[in-house]
């Protein structure tokens, strides 16, 4: 049995793997902590707040004294760092917040750990595990004809984002090969799914759609990337975590190389099939292009490209079916009907989180 802290728990990816977790491992313990900035939505977690094996705890991982209590008081044997600033175009615009959280932040989880788990004679733990989750974005851009980003790639960050989370990778690298903690690393592509807050591409483009507002596509809209569904993100963890590989890195993806227009496209066909299909829709959402007639796709603004926007990413993820026998479960066909699905189903969920 794992009791498990969970940093970032209350946001997109880390909420998904909280519930996976207690789906599947329901006698776990599981401490969720979590700053609640704009992205961190407790809502998201209300099922599980009267589970006796769950608790909630807001708090920044910048607070290094509040960590190491969590881990001596809950008696924690693993965490789970998904604890991130991860908009690239909030990075352009302030990038202070994302070194800050993103490389500090980091650090401090990291000393908390070495402090409890090997520092101290008392609360050691020799079979502890930290789980780092980082991002395809570290390793740079391709080109259309270049193989997929393997775990040799040469780290090439362009973005303030990906900068930072480069170097909480090598942050957590260092720890291992210097103090011997026991950790862990995923470099993921693009999630998509339940609870993403609806300033990324997918959730954006699905609740403008509900509430006829333009569809902002960056430059040509031909940039590429892989999708993956964020529970098969939470099964490759849950591979990572049950394996007694220490110190390594997993690149882990969907198998899904999508252009961006063509995503966008897939997105306004699906809701225009939908809205033509359940005359309900219309009522729920008397503002949406296809409830008044319209097209979804007519909605569609091309706008000035975004600075520094990378061309592709793709995620050879060999090593990790090798090693570990990942396969994602979910093509991008049927992840983004449950997406689309769970976006009509949960308004309360998403509309008190726009900004216009």
């Amino acid at each position: 049995m794992k009791r498990l802290l969970v940093t970032g728990g209350a946001g997109f990816i880390g909420a998904n793997f909280v519930y996976y977790w207690m789906r599947n491992y329901p006698e776990d313990h599981m401490v969720v902590l979590d700053a609640l900035t704009y992205a961190g939505n407790e809502p998201s977690l209300d099922a599980l707040k009267d589970k006796p094996n769950f608790k909630f705890v807001e708090g920044s991982i910048a607070d290094q004294a509040l960590v190491e209590k969590l881990l001596v008081e809950e008696d924690l044997d693993t965490i789970v760092n998904f604890a991130a600033e991860s908009h690239v175009d909030r990075s352009i615009s302030g990038p202070d917040i994302f070194l800050e959280t993103n490389v500090i932040g980091t650090h401090n989880i990291l000393k908390a750990a070495r402090r409890v788990w090997i520092e101290n004679e008392d609360t050691a733990k020799p079979n502890h595990r930290f789980h780092h989750v980082s991002t395809d974005e570290v390793y740079g851009e391709l080109d259309d004809d270049s193989p997929g980003f393997t775990e040799e790639h040469v780290y090439a960050p362009n973005s303030p984002y990906s900068a930072s989370k480069a170097s909480s990778d090598h942050i957590v690298r260092a720890y291992h090969h210097t103090f011997g903690l026991n950790v862990s690393t995923t470099n993921c592509s693009n999630n998509y799914g339940p609870y993403q807050y609806p300033e990324k591409l997918i959730p954006l483009f699905l609740t403008n759609i509900l509430r006829n507002k333009n569809l902002p596509v960056y430059g040509t809209g031909k940039n590429v990337r892989d999708w993956l569904y964020v529970d098969d993100h939470a099964k490759g963890i849950d591979l990572i975590l049950a394996s007694d590989k220490v110190g390594d890195i997993y690149n882990i993806g969907g198998n899904n190389e999508w252009n961006n227009m063509d995503i966008i496209h897939l997105l306004c066909e699906s809701m225009d099939k939908r809205f033509a299909e359940n005359p309900e829709l219309a009522k729920q959402y008397p503002e949406a292009a296809p409830a008044n007639g319209k097209k979804s796709a007519d909605l569609i603004t091309f706008v000035e490209d975004r600075a520094g926007h990378d061309w592709r990413y793709a995620i050879d993820a060999s090593k990790f079916k090798k090693e570990l026998g990942y396969e994602p479960d979910e093509t991008f066909e049927t992840g983004i009907q449950k997406t689309i699905d769970w976006y009509l189903d949960n308004e309360e969920w998403w509309r008190p989180l726009l900004v216009n």
